[in-house]
């Protein structure tokens, strides 16, 4: 059976072996089979991707050629379908071990010499001891030589991640040093929307534009397998690209190519390199990443070139954004590239962007905010792919409190861009104030997170919000886990000591809690000790409760700053006797609650709400608190709030009523029941 499909998958490229676009989403297509199910395939059957199959098909016939035809390696290049001659010259002399115009000399050198063959020759007994020590001798040489090729194989497997530096113009002329930055973003682009590799971001890279350092020690620092180099030059309407990918791990050319082709074939230079790239790193590419990378942007050649102007100005704008003059710059070359094409939809989103920026950094009003989104919009009438546009109106919507809508853009975001973590970071929050959020897509997203991380600087932050997420739904350690690869990369023990009060706070282990906020309080008395009344609390500590309350409340008062949970503190008063103190706080928090909600416009009271519930118990008026002790199915609480249900001293005097009774027993079902479904999907996946 495998036989069979070998043969058929071979006569397929065969019959078009003199056309260089016949590549693995061609094959596929001709197969009858998705580009992914034809790679897992024919990986289990031969060990190579798509892309190395039809190169080692087009090698032997090439081989064959040069054999048996009188054509010159250049001819022979094209005639088996590699565009480029010096392309092929690489892949020949990888292959077979020497370059194409040495072959015919090579064969006749390799030619076997004639043997003089005995028609009886003399048997021998094989010399066991010398056996036994050339075995012995070979393992030495075998084992770690088998040891090393697995490590290889095994950890090539893994390396699915690149950064793309800054590409070099290649002149004195540093004003089209924005042809050369162009080129690398439209990479670097195609790149992110392959899901199945991990690309970092523009501005992580930033810093090694002018380096002298390695690429070992560059990989090493963005935690990267394959750095992408380019070089740039243009002449007229000609162009000169040099590309280099650099494995990081042995500072070897993984691949390398000189593309001198005319200025009008850019796109098709662009995905070409983005297509050959994603081949040698191994990764599965979509039909629909496929369609992606190939859509042509724009049928203007100059349009374009206005746009890269703009996007450069835009750039150097958010490196320094004091310098309003390259914001200006900016919506002028977007506005000419938009003359030139009016269906052109990155240059609507680059000039949509420049409205963010101002409204981000001179003037915080509404109308810079509806320009953008008009624009954007505009932009996926043209485009409806277009990651950047749906950026631009997540960022709208959610600066406009539009939450719902701004989930959509950023999840349509990370469906055409998969490698942008900031759309990741950003749903991540926005899903939390929808009713609760959905627990699973927001744990496999927080996955996503970590795992694209853009630099090494991001991890500590990505492996943080991921532990808190485990923490919230009920995994403590899980979350315990993370925190420690946090510890392990930042060598942060305060905070890893804050984090590890809250996991054995969900736990229920109020006094091992307590006692990891005292180790920091010890540590630094002023900068922790607003939340240690929680955990004298909850422990039974209220004497050293309300001696820090009261330190805490000194030092605001004296530095202005108002002081953070309140109720806390009014509950540490109470219990040290200083009851008029303790209302005093306790109505301020009211005060301050109320004035919010009525500033926010709600008028009504209908979802639990455990701070201003324990306000009114302090204050003796629990029919009140009830108004906030309310069940909605529609939401969601978390562990901690669960936790602080459940335990809180504070409701102690009302525990026993059946109304509180019946809402606690109807959220603690509600939490079993998503915390069950979430635990199930993470068995099932693997992170568990």
């Amino acid at each position: 059976m495998n036989k069979e499909f070998l043969h058929r998958l071979t006569e397929l490229v065969e019959a078009n072996l003199a056309n260089e676009h016949f590549g693995p989403e061609e094959l596929a297509g001709e197969m009858g089979m998705s580009h992914s199910n034809l790679h897992r395939k024919l990986k289990s059957i031969t060990n190579q991707t798509i892309s190395q199959f039809i190169r080692e098909i087009r090698l032997k016939k090439a081989k064959e050629l040069l054999l048996n035809e009188d054509l010159t390696a250049a001819e022979i290049a094209y005639r088996v379908g590699f565009g480029s001659p010096t392309y092929f010259n690489k892949c020949f002399h990888e292959y077979f071990g020497h370059a194409p115009g040495e072959l015919r000399n090579h064969e006749q050198e390799n030619e076997p010499e004639e043997q003089v063959v005995e028609l009886e020759p003399t048997a021998k007994k094989p010399n066991r001891r010398k056996l036994w020590i050339a075995l012995i001798v070979c393992s030495f040489f075998l084992i770690p030589l088998s040891i090393f090729l697995f490590h290889r194989v095994s950890g090539s497997k893994a390396e699915k991640s690149i950064a793309v530096l800054p590409f070099k113009y290649l002149s004195d002329e540093s004003e089209k040093q924005y042809l050369a930055d162009g080129m690398m973003d439209a990479i670097l682009t195609h790149l992110s929307k392959i899901k199945d590799i991990r690309v970092l971001s523009r501005t992580s890279v930033e810093q090694y534009r002018k380096t002298d350092k390695t690429a070992k020690v560059i990989g090493k620092e963005l935690g990267v397998g394959y750095l992408l180099e380019g070089s740039l030059q243009k002449e007229g309407d000609k162009i000169r690209l040099i590309m280099q990918l650099i494995k990081t791990g042995e500072e070897g050319h993984a691949w390398a190519n000189v593309y001198d082709r005319p200025w009008k074939d850019i796109f098709l230079i662009q995905s070409e390199i983005s297509e050959t790239i994603a081949s040698e790193l191994d990764a599965v590419i979509t039909p629909e990443e496929i369609q992606s990378i190939r859509k042509v942007p724009t049928t203007d050649i100059t349009a374009y070139d206005f746009y890269t102007m703009g996007k450069y100005d835009l750039d150097k704008f958010r490196i320094d954004s004091k310098k309003k003059e390259f914001l200006e710059s900016a919506q002028i070359s977007f506005r000419k590239s938009l003359e030139l094409d009016s269906t052109f939809a990155l240059a609507y989103t680059g000039l949509a962007n420049t409205y963010l920026f101002q409204y981000a950094s001179t003037d915080i009003t509404k109308k810079y905010l509806d320009s953008a989104l008009i624009l954007a919009t505009r932009a996926l009438a043209y485009d409806d792919r277009c990651s950047e546009a749906y950026q631009a109106r997540g960022i709208v919507c959610s600066e406009l409190g539009k939450n719902e809508q701004a989930l959509e853009n950023f999840e349509k975001v990370i469906k055409y861009n998969p490698n942008n973590s900031w759309a990741y970071f950003q749903w991540y929050h926005l899903n939390h104030l929808k009713d609760g959020g959905d627990w699973i897509k927001r744990i496999r997203l927080q996955h996503e997170l970590v795992k694209r991380f853009r630099g090494p600087d991001e991890l500590p932050d990505n492996l943080f919000w991921l532990a808190c997420t485990y923490l919230e739904y009920g995994f403590p350690e899980q979350a315990q886990k993370y925190y420690k690869q946090r510890l392990e990369i930042t060598h942060d023990t305060n905070y890893y000591l804050h984090c590890m009060r809250w996991v054995e706070f969900n736990r229920g282990n109020f006094e091992e809690a307590y006692q990891y906020a005292q180790q920091i309080y010890r540590r630094d008395t002023t900068e922790w000790d607003f939340e240690i009344f929680q955990f004298c609390t909850f422990s039974g500590h209220h004497k050293e409760a309300y001696e820090i309350a009261k330190k805490y409340v000194d030092r605001c008062n004296k530095t202005g700053v108002k002081p953070e949970l309140l109720h806390r503190i009014g509950y540490a008063y109470f219990k040290a006797g200083k009851t008029e103190e303790a209302k005093y706080f306790i109505n301020l928090e009211l005060q301050n609650y109320f004035k919010e909600r009525e500033e926010e416009g709600f008028k009504n009271e209908d979802v639990l709400n455990l701070v201003q519930a324990a306000d009114y118990i302090m204050l003796g008026e629990k029919d009140k608190a009830f108004r906030f002790l309310i069940y909605n199915n529609k939401i969601s609480i978390p562990k901690w709030d669960l936790t602080l249900f459940q335990h809180d001293p504070v409701f102690d005097c009302i525990r026993s009523d059946l109304r509180f009774q019946k809402v606690l027993k109807a959220y603690e079902i509600q939490y079993q029941a998503k915390h069950d479904q979430l635990k199930k999907y993470l068995e099932e996946n693997g992170y568990l």
